[in-house]
């Protein structure tokens, strides 16, 4: 891996000297990535005022630019991040570095084979990751909302227990329960104590919907309400502060709330979300915050690649204590 890692970066340091005679346009364009050990990516090559550049999202957390893009050649793409690294010297001073984070990508028609190479913090070894992907096709024109026709309303929680639900991962520890006709998440850690609690799901998968519930955030709380496991609607105690695509009622760092809907920490809150041909409606608090704006690709932590795919809700239960009742998912009839 150390090896490969070195020739990555002798390959960075060769063509940024080197001017490459090959067109990207093949490379342009969406593409859903599936990752080695099952997590997801993105990646958006586009041209930018006459330079080749891109926007990466891997794995979790947001979708950010790449710091280095460039071709190879007509079928061999380079793409490269940073991330910050601190480390004590032997003078005993703290200095901050720029660790970098390598994908090599080969393009076979509309279809991506790639590997992704980073070192440890410590600089000593590197973490080879293998992914595939594909090329999203453009996202439809924006369904008309008044012509949706829907099926039978599903409750998704009964208020007496799990039933229904599970963990996506069942080796962690479920911080869920019901009480009192409440699902609540209380991810209790102790000090010096590490517990993995995990994300919840709903074991029936869905296609596009109608979802309403009611969820109530503690002061400084967070969580996270996916859509067929892919798109995650952020769940935040983000009263009194300025709009972002992290806050509240958002669809993760994709679209920001056009204004601010949240209620004080401690308040239950309305969510009213419609998912359909790729677009999402999300009403807070009775407000329009996103109204039938395009889901270019998958949010951090979605658990599908694939944006055609029927797929969960699913909670995020790893962030903060959060209350839930009310689910109620109505199909749209295709």
């Amino acid at each position: 891996m150390r090896k490969l890692f070195v020739s990555l970066i002798a390959v960075l340091m060769t063509v940024m000297f080197t001017r490459a005679q090959n067109s990207p346009d093949d490379f342009y364009g969406m593409w859903t990535l599936e990752i080695e050990g099952g997590s997801v990516g993105w990646l958006h090559v586009f041209e930018n005022n006459g330079f080749l550049d891109a926007e990466l999202l891997w794995r979790g957390g947001s979708v950010t630019p790449v710091a280095h893009v460039f071709l190879m050649d007509n079928n061999t793409l380079v793409v490269s991040r940073t991330r910050e690294v601190k480390r004590t010297g032997n003078d005993g001073k703290e200095r901050n570095m720029a660790a970098p984070h390598l994908f090599k990508i080969t393009r076979s028609g509309d279809k991506l084979e790639g590997v992704s190479v980073q070192p440890s913090n410590d600089g000593m070894e590197a973490t080879q990751l293998k992914f595939s992907g594909w090329k999203l096709p453009d996202v439809p024109p924006a369904p008309d909302l008044s012509k949706l026709k829907f099926g039978k309303p599903v409750k998704l929680f009964n208020g007496k227990d799990l039933s229904g639900w599970e963990l996506i991962n069942p080796k962690q520890t479920n911080g869920f329960k019901a009480v009192d006709g409440i699902l609540v998440n209380d991810p209790v850690k102790k000090e010096g104590e590490h517990i993995s609690y995990g994300n919840l799901r709903t074991k029936e998968e869905f296609e596009d919907f109608n979802l309403t519930l009611e969820v109530n955030v503690p002061k400084g709380s967070n969580s996270g309400v996916y859509l067929r496991g892919m798109y995650e609607i952020q769940v935040l105690d983000s009263y009194g502060k300025e709009t972002d695509s992290h806050n509240m009622g958002a669809l993760y760092s994709r679209i920001t709330p056009s204004v601010s809907a949240e209620k004080p920490a401690g308040e239950w809150q309305t969510m009213d979300i419609t998912l359909c041909d790729r677009h999402v409606t999300v009403k807070l608090n009775g407000v329009t915050v996103i109204n039938n704006q395009p889901a270019y690709g998958p949010t951090g932590g979605a658990i599908k690649a694939d944006v055609f795919a029927p797929g969960p809700i699913y909670l995020q239960g790893d962030h903060g204590k959060v209350l839930y009742r009310n689910f109620v998912l109505t199909p749209i009839s295709k």
